[in-house]
């Protein structure tokens, strides 16, 4: 049978560099990072010859890829001492396309999947924080309600911003436990009065709702339009990255950044970046809160800026170009997430 799968974590990865036409950029890349020994989170590519598959079979995952994408999850399993949908400690899975070439278009990320009603209580008795399992549980919703149930993403931010205005608090770090139960339960009703179904529970349909949904983007008008405009053929497909979260959100002792091994406006050799503590994904770059210059770093967390500067060094060294990464710091613990060759200003 033919590979359609590719394993990667910080100590194997099945991929290689040069298989972007079948992993993907951000799969080729994070193959690439295992490789280099980086820590990366455990997780798996879907090729792109599944995406092909995927409209073959009208718009279906293939079971036997089904069943492959089973045995790759039970190895995440193995590797992080979780278990996907687990009551007692849950793992969780981020989502994210990866087509061989950035695309406008394509499906956002969708992160903290496998939290449903139960899973979310396991995970504020496994952390002992109860604020983190709800607003991760409230994200994940928003995520998934926008991203795969076509919800528009502003009825969740206003729902937010007016609760937010009734207690009069201005960040999102300041709402507490309570505060997001009532949040989730207002989501929930949403998805429920937009799509006449209740959000989904099982974690299998929602991680198959999210890997059909990547496979959809890939033929949404935006995608379709930039495709004719660029001359990029329609076979070339999008893979999918399934991968075991880090949690950048947990507290002081987390954080979440994007930088450059280089300053992209100058090119001078010095690390470049913003970097958010106790922050999620797109926190960095939604504008919701200002980030801290990436230099601050050293101050804060010596030790992780000190790793960083390692890593930068290596990748810079392999791909022999200026590198854009994005990472997150769980309990003093650093994760590179992703690395691609940085774009330079004019």
């Amino acid at each position: 049978m033919k590979k359609l799968i590719y394993r990667f974590n910080s100590k194997t990865s099945e991929g290689k560099l040069n298989q972007k036409n079948i992993l993907g950029g951000k799969g080729a890349n994070l193959a690439e990072m295992g490789k280099l020994g980086l820590p990366v989170p455990p997780g798996f590519t879907i090729s792109t010859e599944v995406c092909e598959l995927f409209y073959l079979n009208k718009r279906k995952i293939p079971k036997k890829v089904m069943l492959s994408a089973n045995k790759e999850i039970k190895i995440i399993e193995k590797i992080t001492k979780r278990k996907f949908g687990d009551l007692k400690d849950p793992l969780l899975i981020s989502v994210r396309s990866g087509a061989r070439i950035s695309m406008p278009g394509m499906m956002d990320t969708i992160l903290n999947l496998g939290l449903n009603d139960k899973t979310t209580i396991a995970l504020k008795n496994k952390t002992g924080n109860g604020r983190f399992a709800k607003d991760s549980y409230r994200r994940f919703i928003q995520m998934y309600g926008n991203v795969v149930l076509g919800i528009e993403s502003h009825l969740f931010e206003e729902l937010i911003e007016n609760y937010k205005l009734t207690k009069g608090v201005i960040q999102d770090t300041e709402l507490e436990e309570s505060d997001w139960d009532g949040l989730i339960q207002n989501f929930k009703d949403i998805v429920k009065e937009k799509t006449k179904k209740n959000f989904p529970q099982d974690v299998n349909e929602q991680l198959w709702g999210a890997v059909s949904a990547v496979f959809l983007s890939w033929n949404s008008k935006r995608a379709k339009t930039y495709r004719k405009i660029n001359y990029i053929p329609d076979h070339w497909g999008t893979a999918v990255n399934v991968q075991a979260m880090v949690f950048g959100n947990m507290g002081n002792d987390c954080a979440t950044g994007v930088a450059f091994t280089r300053n992209p406006s100058t090119g001078k050799k010095e690390l470049f970046g913003e970097y958010l503590i106790n922050a999620q994904g797109e926190d960095v770059v939604a504008g919701t809160r200002t980030p801290e210059n990436l230099l601050s770093m050293n101050k804060v967390m010596p030790k992780i800026f000190q790793q960083l500067k390692k890593n930068f060094k290596q990748l810079e060294n392999k791909y022999r170009d200026m590198q854009d990464i994005e990472f997150t710091v769980e309990n003093n613990k650093l994760w590179m997430l992703q690395t691609r060759s940085g774009k330079r200003t004019a």
